[in-house]
């Protein structure tokens, strides 16, 4: 008679004088220790040699599970395996399963430095997501328990919830290609219809009495004299600020009076291939030697801490702050959040006023469109530096070097 679960609950945990087996069905059997011990064993023909395989007990495994397991690994047989390496592979891919922190840690050496915003995507994993599914198997994360996050977050930090997914769906996939696991749950996810996040264009740019509170800010500060150059370089130029912090002293030519960011080094290069070219003012000039001066023996204009490396992503990030902080600790003003990014949209707003369209967006290492960016390879090297000189008499000016002081910011 075949296994029935009143046999296995009478014979559960029953010692008895010596191991003995009871036959079910299909080659399963139940093996009974003298402790009272019982163990599913399935026995089949492998290349004409007689094999048995343990594939569970009871009661962790129900009577049901073990038959339905047994058949799973029948058909296996069918198909040319031998169920015993079936068993030892699928244990083995538990044992070696990567954990979500351990595949990212593997995807971001490999991929995620190589971003400018690197160290902020690791951070903001750490923060939102590795604290409920980090140290799962990345295999065995759910898409409910991804949306769990991503949906949560959507409510209050839209922007914060699509970088995660965007970042996500990139993680995943390097895992699928190097077959750490095989589905990518979030490939078919979008932020805008499934988060309902809005993406919104950044409008911030500062006013004429916003750039004299930043600019005196600036000069009266305890910020470091790095910091300040650094600032007053970005608002100049309209410059990503990566450009500036990756920049190495051979990258600014005196000579020729021309500031070379090669294409590794900005965003549009890493598509188009091509530097940017930005010519060297006399303004620009003195602040850039200025940061040569404080770099000592390293090759980066602005060094970390270890000369032979350029500054993080993150360095910047609190600067904006730290002004604030001050225009209203010591002048009372109250000034809107603002970014690095929003000096860059300062500028651009003003270059408008000053050169043609075209122009501005060569200044800012936008690429022209259409067919424009295919057959005008001129670098208009002359028209920016009219511009930037133009800027730069607006913007002293302004700021009176340092000597007005900020009006209703």
């Amino acid at each position: 008679m075949a296994v029935t679960d009143t046999w296995l609950k009478a014979h559960h945990k029953k010692t008895r004088s010596k191991t003995s087996e009871k036959v079910d069905r299909d080659g399963l059997s139940v093996r009974v220790s003298p402790k009272g011990k019982l163990t599913f064993t399935m026995r089949y023909l492998y290349n004409g040699s007689p094999k048995r395989l343990d594939i569970g007990s009871y009661p962790l495994m129900p009577l049901k599970e073990a038959r339905a397991e047994g058949q799973r690994l029948r058909k296996k047989l069918e198909q040319g395996h031998d169920p015993k390496i079936v068993n030892l592979i699928e244990k083995q891919a538990i044992i070696d399963a990567h954990s979500l922190e351990n595949m990212f840690s593997l995807w971001h050496s490999a991929v995620g430095l190589n971003k400018e915003s690197g160290h902020q995507i690791k951070r903001t994993f750490e923060i939102h997501v590795f604290p409920k599914i980090g140290k799962l198997p990345v295999r065995d994360i759910t898409l409910h328990q991804w949306l769990d996050i991503l949906e949560t977050l959507a409510k209050d930090k839209p922007f914060i919830a699509s970088r995660i997914l965007t970042n996500a769906k990139q993680l995943l996939k390097w895992g699928v290609k190097r077959q750490l696991l095989e589905l990518n749950y979030l490939a078919d996810i979008q932020a805008k219809e499934d988060l309902q996040v809005k993406k919104v264009a950044g409008s911030r740019a500062l006013t004429d009495s916003e750039i004299q509170g930043v600019w005196l800010a600036i000069d009266e500060s305890r910020m470091s004299p790095r910091n300040k150059l650094f600032v007053k370089l970005c608002l100049i130029y309209g410059c990503r600020n990566g450009e500036l912090r990756l920049a190495k002293k051979e990258h600014f030519d005196f000579e020729t009076r021309i500031w070379t960011v090669p294409s590794q080094n900005h965003k549009m290069g890493r598509m188009s291939k091509k530097a940017i070219v930005r010519p060297i003012i006399d303004k620009t000039e003195t602040l850039i030697k200025d940061l040569i001066s404080m770099s000592g023996d390293s090759e980066y204009l602005m060094p970390s801490e270890d000369i032979n490396q350029p500054l993080t992503a993150s360095f910047g990030l609190s600067l904006p702050y730290g002004i604030m902080q001050w225009l209203r600790k010591h002048h009372d003003i109250e000034m809107p959040h603002f970014s690095l990014h929003d000096l860059r949209r300062t500028a651009r707003t003003n270059f408008s006023t000053l050169t043609q369209p075209h122009i501005a967006e060569i200044m800012l290492g936008h690429s022209l469109g259409g067919v424009w960016q295919v057959y005008d390879q001129h670098d208009y090297l002359n028209e920016q530096a009219i511009a930037y000189e133009a800027w730069c008499e607006r913007l002293f000016s302004l700021v009176g070097d340092g000597e007005n002081k900020p009006g209703n910011v």
